[in-house]
């Protein structure tokens, strides 16, 4: 079983919002998922997302294939989790 980390649209009409999964690649986009991990809000300019990192990386170890734009806001994630840190010192 082939598995990808992609985005689930949740919101209503011109009002998008997203929801980061974990899914067989051959399940429709809104269809069954295996796990939630995280959120994304294209309408908010900062902090748009928020994702179990931990999760995330679990997945990956399995073989699992972000999509593109799930690359992208992991790397912002992880990104923002390590300045976070620095931040609070």
């Amino acid at each position: 079983m082939a598995v990808k980390i992609r985005l689930r649209r949740v919101g209503t009409r011109n009002v998008p919002c997203y929801r980061i999964v974990v899914a067989d690649q051959r399940s429709p986009r809104d269809g069954r998922f295996i796990e939630n991990i995280g959120t994304y809000d294209p309408q908010k300019v900062k902090n748009n997302f928020q994702v179990d990192l931990e999760r995330a990386k679990h997945w990956i170890s399995k073989g699992a294939q972000p999509s593109d734009t799930v690359r992208s806001i992991l790397k912002k994630a992880e990104k923002a989790q390590t300045a976070a840190p620095a931040a609070q010192a």
